[in-house]
């Protein structure tokens, strides 16, 4: 969508006066992008102190373009309205190409600072669009004539999702609801902007540092990398465990120091819930009250009614459902993979139970045993740089692109580990987009992986290319030696390159409809994850970083077999994330304690004791560091069924994984549309028919659902 939807505020207007009169477009956020490839971003201008006068200018044009339209005498119509609206934010979005570089991938205090400020600005400047009363007055005008005498279709769809857009977000309110809901927007960006610095807090501030002697277990590769990070943190001769998943997962998998684990397990899952000043619980609470009465002046009865109203679960219920019928087997394998786990502890003479920090360290030791699998062996053919060409070379098959290094210096970084490609048809040459990479973890980026765009396709007013991103948290290798991961981190790598390929596979003519459904738009990066175990990508790209040889026939067979070990494990801890997200919303939050509530709450699901949630409350980003995924964390669940379906259908194709004929169905009707039709009817365009819960069930290795 428009960058005047992605936040929920608004700007005092003497404010927008006084700031807009003594800011000019020398400011480099603000400038119109130069250069080869249509232009790109100056991120290697771009400073901190630019930031508020960039977005306080760039949200007043738009709000300018805005008021002209609204202020239109003709009558109103798609053209003078709609497209008029489509072709708006231009500044805007370039300025918040940069924002989201300093609030992602290079944050600092200074920042976070500059981001405290402008979380109530950008509130109040989108209270400014929705509730401007003329404004809305013509797109209900539009909408209801296009209800009489419909549209074409992708017109149509900008219409109704533009309309649902402004109705959602209050402007069918009478003047004293729409101030109130405006005013709740404002606190709940500021209480936004303090979850997010406090998690952040606690990631740069819980580190754990080994000597020589507390190394037991731990692969030469996390040896070296956290001995470089202790160094770069002033701890020469120390070793470094920081508070990140991609240093705490490897370091409960492999070491042998069980107190150290509990520590290491501790810092990460208490990240948000320390009770101190960085204790995020208190946030949380007023966030769900706000949230609740929000939505009650809309005249719902919860936050997850509001919000699933235009996802394909259509409202909680349906999401409920899928979750609860998939968690009874979850957690009934998880039963069965501790009873393996303490069956290994205790023929080692252990001497003890099971615990949540125990359980990524014996969960490997029954993998080597029961499959013969060694992660740490896996790791030796998974080299970042190889995966990536694995990555292009899936692309080319399927879409038909081509991935070329783009000359050094050619287009301008934020950071030295930033990497671009250009992005062009492979029979056609037709030039499609950039590719960017910033792969490793630093101080400032946020854990996690996720894809982005600093530009996004679209034909209106000619057509645009894609700039698009993917970053990851990879621990960087010692100088000169070759970056290994684990097959999880190659799984996600493949799903994060997903969101990037449907950016570039899009092919809508409209801004808008290059939004998505967020129950939806997770299926496509799921569904490219399933080419990394294909044959093709394995004989080609996993390799030995050593000998080069690639990887054995046996290796692979164990690791196919493995396919579904330990998915109790992982379909428990995302499904307790989910299952919590959509109970905190419909609970009510009058007097809620999260702590408490979260405690009891997994009480009631019988949650194993021996794993916790993936995302603890206090810590849950997706949910509480703004309302992307807030009651939609179930959609990644709700788009893997789509995913297992549509796997079986290429694997039954006549050329497998690479069969022409549905590579292009699966271009055509799930990546190119983005959000021009409906995703349910794009599904049943590629598939014929709904997808089937069964499945999921059947890929994960569940026994099957039955519904009576």
């Amino acid at each position: 969508m428009k960058s005047h939807f992605y936040f929920s505020a608004a700007v005092i207007a003497l404010l927008f006066v006084a700031c807009s009169q003594s800011t000019s477009f020398t400011n480099t956020l603000l400038k119109p992008w130069e250069g080869p490839y249509q232009g790109t971003p100056t991120f290697d201008k771009m400073q901190v102190s630019d930031i508020k006068p960039a977005m306080i200018k760039a949200m007043d044009l738009s709000l300018e373009e805005m008021e002209a339209i609204a202020s239109n005498p003709e009558a109103p119509t798609f053209e003078n309205t709609i497209e008029e609206m489509e072709r708006s934010g231009k500044v805007l979005d370039r300025a918040f190409a940069y924002y989201g570089i300093f609030s992602s991938n290079m944050s600092s205090p200074e920042f976070r600072e500059v981001q405290t400020e402008l979380a109530p600005l950008f509130s109040d400047y989108q209270s400014k669009i929705t509730q401007n009363e003329p404004l809305f007055q013509r797109i209900k005008t539009v909408y209801e004539n296009s209800i009489e005498k419909p549209l074409p279709t992708d017109q149509q769809r900008v219409v109704e999702l533009t309309y649902q857009g402004f109705a959602m977000n209050g402007a069918n309110l009478d003047a004293d609801k729409k101030e109130r809901y405006a005013a709740i927007n404002k606190e709940l960006s500021t209480l936004y902007t303090q979850f997010s610095n406090n998690v952040l807090h606690d990631e740069e501030n819980y580190i754990t540092y080994l000597s020589k002697n507390q190394l037991g277990g731990l692969p030469e590769a996390f040896v070296k990398s956290s001995a470089r990070i202790a160094e770069s943190k002033g701890e020469k001769g120390k070793y470094a465990v920081t508070n990140t998943r991609s240093l705490m997962d490897p370091f409960l998998t492999y070491s042998t120091e069980r107190q150290l684990r509990k520590q290491v397990w501790t810092n990460y899952y208490s990240r948000g819930d320390n009770n101190d000043e960085y204790d995020n619980k208190g946030i949380i609470a007023k966030i769900l009250k706000l949230r609740r009465e929000r939505v009650e002046l809309l005249g719902h009865a919860n936050y997850p009614e509001w919000r699933l109203q235009n996802r394909m679960a259509k409202n909680p219920e349906n999401a409920l459902a899928l979750m609860e019928a998939v968690w009874p087997a979850a957690i009934a394998r998880v039963a069965e993979e501790v009873a393996d786990m303490q069956a290994v502890a205790d023929a080692n003479g252990d001497n003890i139970t099971i615990a949540p920090w125990d359980y990524r360290f014996y969960a490997e030791k029954v993998r080597k045993g029961t499959y013969d699998l060694d992660s740490d062996e896996v790791k030796q053919y998974l080299q970042m740089d190889k995966l990536t060409d694995a990555m292009h070379y899936v692309a080319g098959r399927l879409f038909g692109y081509k991935f070329s290094p783009v000359p050094e210096n050619s287009v301008p970084v934020f950071h030295q580990d930033v990497k671009v490609w250009e992005v062009t048809h492979k029979d056609t040459g037709e030039h499609i987009g950039l590719w960017y990479l910033d792969p490793y973890a630093r101080e400032g980026k946020r854990s996690g992986a996720w894809a982005t765009t600093y530009r996004s396709y679209s034909t209106f007013d000619g057509k645009t290319n894609v700039l698009a991103s993917n970053n990851s948290n990879f621990v960087k290798p010692a100088p000169g030696e070759a970056l290994l991961i684990s097959w999880d981190d190659a799984t996600t790598f493949f799903h994060e390159f997903g969101h990037a390929l449907h950016f570039f596979a899009s092919n809508v003519k409209y801004p808008t409809l290059n939004g998505g459904v967020r129950d939806y738009t997770e299926f496509q990066s799921q569904l490219l994850e399933r080419w990394l175990s294909t044959d093709e990508v394995i004989d080609q790209f996993l390799v030995h970083q050593k000998t080069g040889a690639p990887m054995p026939d046996e290796l692979v067979a164990k690791i196919k077999k493995a396919a579904t070990f330990n998915q109790g494990f992982a379909t428990t801890e995302y499904l307790a994330s989910a299952l919590m997200d959509m109970k905190l919303h419909l609970a009510d939050p009058t007097d809620i304690d999260v702590g408490v509530f979260e405690q009891e709450t997994l009480q009631s699901l019988n949650m194993p004791k021996q794993l916790p949630m993936r995302h603890r409350t206090p810590h849950f980003s997706h949910v509480f560091s703004g309302e992307g995924y807030a009651t939609a964390y179930y959609g990644y669940m709700w788009a893997d069924v789509l995913t297992a379906d549509a796997t079986e259908v290429f694997r039954e194709a006549p050329g497998g994984f690479y069969d022409k004929e549905m590579a292009n169905k699966l271009v055509t009707y799930l990546f190119a549309p983005r959000n021009s039709i409906d995703p349910a009817e794009a599904y049943r365009l590629f598939r014929g028919r709904d997808a089937s819960i069964d499945a999921l069930m059947r890929a994960r290795g569940f026994p099957p659902v039955f519904n009576n």
